[in-house]
């Protein structure tokens, strides 16, 4: 089993990259072929497998064959950890201009 820490990285690697995440973006407006995104895409298809396949193991998409094609779709809960990650973030930054404002503030009076 992965830790969270492992996971939060294979999702911002396999996000990083613009091919990647523009793969993404295309499936969140439903599930698609491997041959229509490549018809979508400047990329061939063994490029968009790649990138499916990085997508596919850090857990944002999921795949189900259907004869010869191969469909994927985004897998909801994939996006959990980075949300949590940023929930994470946001409220410690909100922690932390909070202190600051009162400590400016009080340096004003």
């Amino acid at each position: 089993m992965q830790s969270a820490a492992e996971l939060e990285n294979k999702i911002f690697q396999a996000l990083a990259d613009p091919s990647r995440r523009a793969i993404f973006e295309s499936l969140t407006r439903g599930e698609a072929a491997v041959k229509d995104l490549t018809a979508r895409f400047d990329i061939s298809q063994p490029a968009i497998s790649q990138h499916l396949a990085t997508l596919k193991d850090a857990g944002l998409v999921t795949g189900r064959r259907d004869g010869r094609c191969v469909y994927y779709r985004v897998e909801p809960q994939g996006m959990k950890p980075l949300i949590d990650w940023i929930s994470h973030y946001r409220d410690f930054w909100t922690e932390r201009v909070d202190r600051l404002e009162q400590l400016l503030e009080k340096m004003d009076q």
